[in-house]
């Protein structure tokens, strides 16, 4: 059983027992904090060749986890999952233009910029998508849905295909970088799994999220097992993504205010801003 909330958002039946209590952060709430993590996160991107603080990235590990937290259940309780994904993909396409320009027209030679969360979300947005299709097709006893379902998981595979064309290309004499550069950010257009940021585990933890969603638990042991696993194979700070455990233990299933918009307008924003302030006066 479900309801509607004011903004149109479907509340689980959790929610409206009041099965919460004590959990004091809506996803408004979440988005918020995700955000200003994210901001200090990219102020030591921009900033790291003349000093900035490595705390600042370390604050940073747990805006992945928490934003994917957010659009899983943004994914389950929109309307449109269609229309979820397509904004998604066009804020993908969007912010890999636009990133290509700006360096472009504004050289930074202390910042590279690869910063396109959209399309992690895309691709973790498709995932939950076949989820809900193989599910639907165990429930169904619908051997073709299934297989649809298996076979479209390996969408985002091939979509990688052009990835390896422009590498094997880097390596031709007679090709030029700009020729390169540009053929690379036509396949950046193509979202999947070798060009998602921060890498494919995410993916991984932001499906999870979702197909554990009534299991908040579960929810939060992916996390800390990924957050492992980063800290005994890779090293370096990815592991503190594991804090992002705290405010999703605190999430109480309510949407809150909402502001659908804020991320897709602030995201681009303050990276323009903070590359632009890098760019001219370091």
């Amino acid at each position: 059983m479900s309801g509607e909330t004011e903004n149109g958002r479907t509340e689980t039946a959790d929610v409206r027992k009041g099965n919460f209590e004590g959990k004091i952060l809506d996803a408004t709430n979440l988005k918020l904090l995700a955000a200003v993590l994210m901001l200090l996160d990219h102020i030591h991107q921009m900033f790291s060749a003349v000093g900035a603080p490595l705390w600042l990235t370390m604050a940073g590990r747990p805006v992945f986890p928490l934003f994917l937290f957010a659009a899983s259940e943004s994914f389950y309780h929109t309307r449109s999952k269609r229309k979820y994904l397509q904004r998604l993909l066009a804020a993908s396409w969007g912010m890999t233009i636009f990133t290509f320009l700006l360096q472009r027209l504004i050289p930074n030679d202390n910042v590279v910029l690869m910063n396109n969360a959209f399309s992690t979300f895309f691709v973790t947005g498709l995932y939950m998508l076949f989820w809900n299709g193989f599910m639907d097709g165990l429930r169904r006893r619908d051997v073709k849905k299934i297989i649809k379902s298996v076979l479209g998981g390996l969408i985002p595979v091939a979509c990688a295909f052009p990835i390896y064309l422009v590498a094997v290309l880097s390596f031709q004499e007679n090709v030029s970088p700009f020729t390169i550069r540009f053929l690379a950010t036509l396949a950046l257009l193509v979202p999947n799994i070798l060009t998602v940021e921060g890498g494919f585990s995410l993916v991984v933890l932001g499906t999870a999220f979702y197909v554990f969603r009534n299991h908040r638990v579960l929810q939060i042991a992916v996390l800390l097992i990924l957050s492992g696993f980063s800290y005994f194979v890779d090293g370096g700070i990815q592991w503190m993504m594991c804090f992002a455990a705290i405010p999703i233990f605190l999430y109480n299933g309510k949407a809150g205010r909402g502001k659908k918009w804020f991320f897709y307008i602030f995201y681009p924003a303050h990276i323009a801003l903070l590359y632009l302030i890098s760019a001219w006066c370091c």
